[in-house]
């Protein structure tokens, strides 16, 4: 029989009903002359209750907890309600029940808060997707993504899939490759980004593209990246930067006020990719604390610290962070451990300044008078603050204190979950060089294009060139990036140059593209969000397996499925694919 309701639909109006109900048994407290069952579905959980003269009562001896039901009764009014549960002003007086399947002991219990270790859940992924946490997660994963169709099909964009099977083109990570029977000896890749194809899309005369796409990048995992990923992909053509950041801000607000009923303000905050790095030490900053870094290196240009001279002789920097009242706070094991945690950027070494009268700290001997005071001044810090400071090359020092500062305010708990700080970071450099290689990378991707004020400085001066790209950042995290798109097969060509691919490279890996770019390319860009990330970022989760319904390991395995797996041998010859 059909059911009437579902299990988070019924309340005090509705008693005296008889209704129908389905789901899974959350749990049964058997009190002798009377049973309770809390009822689940996809909506929430009504109790069923089987009084001491109820005739089936006897029937529920033998149920236990996931067994699956359908039973029929009359809504009355709890003696003993409960006010944490929609339903709990009411309950079902049970006159039916039908057993429609048995359960085995769940290895895992089927709560919010399960005890169970992720391996566990993982391995019975399609049990612990039955825990309410997760089913909200999936259905704010919907919510979403219809927000966004339906954001972009009333704004007259297209939507496209492009192939899964495509060409192994450099874009920054490893590919997952495919091997072709039909073909020995050569191979598919999975798509990293539409990003070629979007393109293609635009030089096909097709003005606005969307895809929800997945991706594929077969890199070292953390709590926000898997092997495989979704991503909302959206090109333009005949637009400028403006457009994309306007068409952007209008898809998050309204994404934010469908879902999350939120209102929240634009334009957003915007920072040049200078500013971000000089001010937070990265590149996605969390701007709901201060704690900004400060340059002190000017400070000590005469000094006689050796460890300091060193370091300015060498070409390097000295910055600072500043903990407010923290210099009681902080031990000095505490100041250790610090220390220890920036190693991994190759920091050497955490100096520090406990601001008092007098100072005190692991360099205040070896200072002058004058350089305290004036380190003291660079670095806004008062009486009872704590001053943190790194001496090293740029980038180091950059990304050990963007680390600490982060670290230290969560520690401080100086950060508001509730805060959505969306922030541009544009005008990011074309190239970054590599020492060790002595080559040329793009920091986006090759398809970026320079601000037509630095056109020129790409042959002559390329890690000053300037790109139109741009980067959506919210409470640390990139939630998306783009940039407007070389539309010229002289200047992808040029760029390629740049980035040491050889004319063979290039003709190999992106023949067509060139090909494609000489018939008549509209101007265009787009940008792409991380689906995923946005998901994380609404539900309040740090974790992205939380967010998708079949996620892989950190070591990219399916403990469900067991894959990545082997394949038969006969497999293997076909493919014409020896094992090493």
């Amino acid at each position: 029989m059909k059911y009437t309701h579902h299990n988070a639909e019924l309340g005090i109006a509705d008693v005296g009903k008889t209704v129908i109900l389905k789901g899974f048994v959350s749990k049964k407290r058997d009190l002798g002359n009377l049973v309770f069952i809390d009822l689940r579905d996809t909506e929430g959980i009504t109790q069923l209750a089987f009084y001491q003269d109820n005739d089936i009562r006897s029937i529920t001896t033998g149920i236990k907890n996931e067994f699956v039901l359908e039973v029929e009764g009359v809504v009355t009014e709890r003696s003993s309600k409960n006010p944490n549960m929609p339903t709990g002003d009411i309950e079902v007086d049970v006159k039916r029940i039908l057993v429609l399947n048995h359960a085995k002991q769940p290895p895992l219990l089927i709560q919010d808060d399960t005890d169970a270790l992720e391996e566990t859940r993982l391995k019975y992924r399609y049990l612990d997707l039955r825990r309410p946490v997760l089913q909200q997660m999936m259905k704010t994963r919907h919510q979403i993504t219809q927000c966004v169709r339906n954001f972009l099909n009333e704004a007259q964009f297209i939507e496209f899939e492009t192939p899964l099977l495509t060409k192994s083109t450099p874009e920054g990570a490893r590919d997952y490759v495919v091997p072709s029977r039909i073909h020995p000896g050569s191979f598919y890749a999975l798509p990293q980004s539409p990003q070629i194809f979007k393109q293609l899309l635009m030089i096909s005369g097709f003005e606005r593209y969307y895809q929800i796409a997945k991706c594929f990048r077969d890199e070292d995992l953390r709590s926000d990246r898997q092997p495989e990923f979704t991503q909302i992909d959206i090109e333009m053509s005949f637009n400028t930067q403006e457009d994309v950041l306007e068409l952007s801000e209008q898809m998050i607000k309204a994404v934010m006020k469908t879902v999350k009923g939120l209102v929240i303000e634009e334009p957003f905050k915007r920072l040049t990719y200078e500013d971000a790095m000089c001010t937070y030490g990265s590149d996605k900053p969390d701007t709901r604390f201060d704690m900004h870094l400060n340059d002190v290196s000017a400070v000590f240009e005469k000094t006689s610290f050796k460890v300091f001279a060193d370091v300015l002789s060498s070409g390097g920097f000295i910055q600072t962070i500043t903990v407010k009242e923290g210099a009681s706070r902080y031990s000095r094991k505490d100041l250790d451990k610090l220390t220890e945690s920036i190693k991994v950027f190759g920091a050497k070494g955490l100096s520090f300044v406990k601001v008092n009268t007098p100072s005190t700290g692991s360099i205040v001997k070896v200072l002058s008078e004058n350089e305290l005071s004036q380190l003291i001044a660079r670095s806004n810090a008062e009486i009872g603050d704590l001053i943190l400071c790194v001496a090293s090359d740029i980038n180091t020092v950059r990304s050990s204190l963007g680390y600490l500062r982060k670290h230290i305010a969560q520690l401080e708990q100086l950060i508001d979950p509730n805060v959505y700080d969306f922030t541009w970071v544009v005008d990011w450099p074309m190239f970054e060089y590599d020492q060790e290689e002595k080559r040329y990378y793009a920091l986006h991707h090759p398809f970026t294009r320079p601000k037509d004020s630095h056109k020129s400085r790409l042959i002559d001066a390329p890690e000053q060139s300037i790109a139109y790209a741009y980067d959506l950042v919210v409470q640390g995290q990139e939630l998306g990036g783009g940039s407007m798109r070389i539309h010229e097969s002289t200047m992808q060509k040029n760029v390629f140059d740049i980035l040491s691919l050889s004319e063979k490279e290039q003709a190999d890996k992106f023949g067509f593209l060139l090909e494609a770019l000489s018939y008549g390319t509209p101007p265009h860009g787009g940008i792409a969000f991380g689906l995923d990330r946005l998901v994380m970022v609404i539900a309040q989760t740090t974790n992205i397996r939380d967010v998708i319904a079949f996620p892989k390991t950190s070591s990219a395995q399916c403990l469900l499925t067991q894959a990545p797996s082997t394949i038969a041998n006969s497999q293997l010859t076909e493919l014409g694919i020896k094992k090493a």
